[in-house]
Order: C-alpha cells, then structure tokens, then sequence
C-alpha cells in the first residue's frame, strides 16, 4: 500500500508512520511540485486538509483521505471532488481540549489576570475571588460530538452542572440536559461558562450574534475552541463592552492571523489564545490512522468518517 503525506511535518509523520508499519510504502516532500508529482499514483493521503485541498484542485484522484485535523473545511470549498471516502481526526483531542478549557475556567475563577494587573502595579491582592470555586458551576458545552463529549468526562469531578447543545435534542450522560440549537438563548442564560464546540457548517454561522449575548449571564466566562464563523465578532466586543457578559476566551477566529486592526486586539476583558487549544499529536495521529488504514483494507467502518453532505 502506497500513503502519501501532506503536511508541513511530514519528516516527523514519515518517520513515525515507517517505525510503525514497515511494509508500507510511504511518500512525502516539503516541494510542492514533487509532491504533486507523488499524488498522481497514490491512492490513500494523509495530511492536512489545505494542503489536501490544493492537490485535489491539480484534479489528482484518492480513494482515501485521512485529516490530521478535526476540521475538514477547505475539503468542503466550492467544486472540489467529492469523489473519495474522507475520515477526520477524532478521539486525539479530548484531553488536551480539556486541559485548555479547565485552564481559562480555573483562571476565571482564581482571577489571575487581575492578580497579575495587581502585582505590576505592586498592589497587595487578598481578594477571594468569586470564592465558589468550580464546584455547582453550569458548564454548556455547545456541540456535544466527539471532543465535547471527552471534555464533559474530564469536567465531571469538579462538580460542574453540564448542559449541552446537538444537532437535536437528546438524552446524553453525562449531561443534566442536551437541547437542540433552538435553545440556546435559554440555555446560555443559566450557564457560568459556555464553550463553543460547534463545526463549520451552514447551520452554525454566526451564531453568538447581540441577541445571543444578550441572553448570558453578566458573569459568564464564553470560549470558543470550535470555529470563528460561529461569532459575530462585533456583536461579542459590544457585549463584553455593556457587560453582558463577563470575559471571553478566543482561540478561533474567522481570519487567521488575526489582522493588526481587529478590535479583538484591544476588546475589553477578551484574551486570545491564537489557536493553540489543541495541537494534533502526530503519534496519536499516526495510530488512529493504522487503525483506520486496517478497516479500509477490510472494507469496514472509518472512524470519523465525513458525511460530505452535513460537512463533519
């Protein structure tokens, strides 16, 4: 069998994937031109979906793509070949989202921006915060797929309350309650923290619009580890603005980089975090995709594989 990596570490990938399973005949290039050279005769890619993206628009034809990222967007982009079975990565993310998330929760509550502002000022802090700790918290989690459902696992034994928003409505432990989109807004008023999980589809843009953040809590912490599209990044600097909210933790944005004159930048109480939540591990990578290279063969089921038509 015959792999092809593209991915800016493919040395790194190349070398766990040949220590791994030696009888494959692994192919990969930092050069553009070789790489496209390699597709032409390879039926199964692994890498990441931009540059995926670019060698399918050279008209090279795969059986099999395997994402080393959970979003596939730009294998979503206007007439692109559908053509192929696409598989996602899943089940490598949910600890390391989650230690991101309990991060910025536990900061929240420890208040340790402030304590940091106070200590440059040289100002003696002895505040107890908001002295509840995590304990008795509401946590919605908004998408409750693969990496939401891990994270929900990892919240559990502070004694957080999790709620949680799917595509439908449904009854899912460990969730007190999961809603359909439909209610969010009443979901979101009740919630000390809301995390967006959401993917990048048509149904989940611009979602946290004025409205939206209208609807939360003065004290609720909102952070987005799903996708920038979700945000009417406006509407959020205006809300953290008339206290609509209390702070909001920005690893995704709908233009990355973020560009020099986005209020982002300088919006009161928003930290950004340059979308650093969750690093793809490349040996966790390259085991998720022996397990699904060894089904492909079988010609069995594909974990994460994408339904082109929901775009996840």
């Amino acid at each position: 069998m015959r792999v092809l990596i593209a991915e800016h570490d493919h040395a790194v990938y190349a070398q766990l994937l040949r220590q791994a399973a030696p009888d494959l005949e692994v192919l990969t290039s930092g050069d553009s031109a070789e790489l496209s050279r390699l597709a032409a005769d390879c039926p199964v890619w692994l890498g990441q979906p931009d540059l995926l993206a670019t060698l399918l628009r050279q008209g090279h034809q795969p059986r099999w793509l395997q994402s080393t990222w959970a979003g596939i967007t730009p294998l979503l982009a206007e007439g692109l070949s559908r053509d192929y079975r696409l598989t996602r990565a899943v089940g490598i993310f949910g600890q390391v989202m989650a230690e991101y998330v309990l991060t910025y929760m536990l900061g929240h509550e420890r208040e340790v921006l402030a304590r940091l502002v106070s200590q440059v000022e040289r100002k003696w802090d002895n505040r107890q915060g908001q002295g509840q700790g995590l304990a008795g918290r509401k946590v919605l989690i908004v998408g409750t797929g693969d990496i939401g459902q891990r994270v929900a696992q990892f919240l559990l034994p502070f004694g957080v309350q999790l709620y949680g928003i799917a595509s439908d409505a449904r009854e899912l432990a460990p969730f007190v309650e999961v809603g359909a989109l439909k209610d969010l807004p009443r979901l979101v008023g009740e919630a000390d923290y809301v995390i967006n999980l959401l993917p990048n589809t048509p149904d989940t843009h611009d979602v946290y619009d004025a409205a939206l953040f209208k609807q939360f809590k003065p004290s609720g912490l909102f952070i987005n580890v799903g996708r920038g599209v979700a945000v009417v990044d406006a509407d959020l600097v205006q809300a953290l603005k008339e206290g609509h909210l209390a702070g909001a933790v920005i690893d995704v944005c709908r233009q990355e980089p973020l560009p020099q004159r986005h209020p982002f930048w300088t919006a009161w109480g928003l930290l950004l975090t340059g979308h650093s939540s969750a690093p793809t591990s490349p040996s966790m990578m390259v085991q998720l995709f022996l397990e699904n290279l060894l089904a492909y063969q079988a010609g069995e089921a594909l974990r994460g594989e994408v339904d082109f038509t929901r775009g996840y």
